[in-house]
């Protein structure tokens, strides 16, 4: 089949390209290059530097693609309350607009990256597909509102629709010099430049962090399985649930480094407890987790090392800057 990934050059579409051509589909992506790496496209995929909010290019692009990913997205929650236009335009305004060039092309099946952040915060945890959408930051609520939108789309049009909800996922090719999202990887950098990590709040938060050949190998049945049609499915463990404070300690664990963390003020709008249920996509797509945190973590660190550790780059603006904006992104302190 001819497989279209926006996003091909971030860390989930990258990885997402590799799987479906070494399945010997044709794959052809965008990237506006603002969340990824150019070295991250697959050699033999077809990669266009577009934007997906140029819906006559993206018309274009889609002749005769038979499935559309969408991962593309500025996957920002934090930031969006400072840079509510930036996320909304690159998050659900580019929804629309991918949505309605693949209609128009006739593509037969739209799989959409919805995010945890579409729930907010629940009475319980782990967050069901079931659940009431309660998302609490412009960028949950451009997210549930892209789901939402594409339910109209598709259902008038008649092209297929799966929302995927992939969660904190980690692993090599993510982004690592960006200041203003993936944890994970700005802990690794920090630490192996000898810098300590900067914990917003008590680091109390608590997250489940999903390695990502674990969710690809559940993405990849989304365009192809027919029980998945019209359903929503959470992508992620729902094992390991730690805090950040945890992940700091396992992070400098294995670094061997002396951890002595900088805690500031928390985000507004940050969820406390955020995790979400595997067993959907268990009874659905067999999901099962084959990575443990530390394992995840290891590999992220053998990757940032191989690759050199970098400075990081405040490549998105602020376009709220008020007592509330963390001191990290106003004064750039990462």
């Amino acid at each position: 089949m001819k497989i279209f990934i926006t996003g091909i050059a971030g860390f989930l579409g990258s990885h997402l390209a590799d799987a479906m051509l070494a399945e010997g589909h044709n794959v052809v992506g965008c990237d506006n290059l603002i969340g990824g790496y150019r070295d991250n496209v697959p050699k033999d995929a077809e990669f266009f530097e577009y934007d997906c909010n140029d819906f006559e290019k993206m018309k274009e692009l889609l002749r005769g693609v038979d499935i559309v990913y969408h991962t593309a997205c500025t996957a920002y929650e934090g930031l969006s309350v400072f840079s509510p236009k930036l996320v909304a335009e690159n998050t659900y305004l580019n929804t629309v607009s991918m949505a309605s060039a693949a209609i128009s092309n006739n593509v037969k099946r739209f799989v959409t990256c919805s995010s945890m952040a579409r729930y907010g915060t629940q009475e319980i945890v782990p967050f069901t597909e079931d659940m009431i959408c309660k998302p609490q930051d412009p960028y949950g609520i451009s997210k549930f509102s892209a789901e939402n939108v594409l339910r109209n789309l598709c259902d008038t049009h008649g092209m297929e629709l799966v929302i995927a909800v992939p969660h904190n996922i980690i692993g090599p090719r993510q982004k690592y010099d960006d200041p203003f999202r993936n944890v994970a990887s700005i802990m690794i950098n920090l630490m192996l430049q000898g810098r300590q990590p900067i914990i917003y709040g008590d680091g109390e938060q608590k997250r489940c962090f999903s390695f990502v050949q674990d969710d690809i190998d559940c993405l990849n049945k989304l365009a192809f399985q027919d029980n998945v049609v019209g359903e929503v499915i959470n992508i992620g463990p729902d094992e390991e649930f730690v805090t950040i404070n945890h992940l700091a300690k396992t992070i400098a664990k294995l670094l061997d480094f002396d951890l002595d963390p900088t805690y500031m003020k928390g985000r507004p709008q940050e969820v406390k407890l955020a995790t979400c249920s595997a067993n959907k996509a268990r009874a659905l797509l067999g999901y099962s987790t084959k990575y443990s945190l530390e394992q995840g973590l290891s590999e992220m660190i053998e990757y940032i090392k191989n690759r050199g550790t970098k400075p990081f780059t405040y490549h998105l603006p602020l376009e709220i800057v008020s007592d509330l904006t963390p001191k990290t992104w106003s004064e750039r302190l990462f």
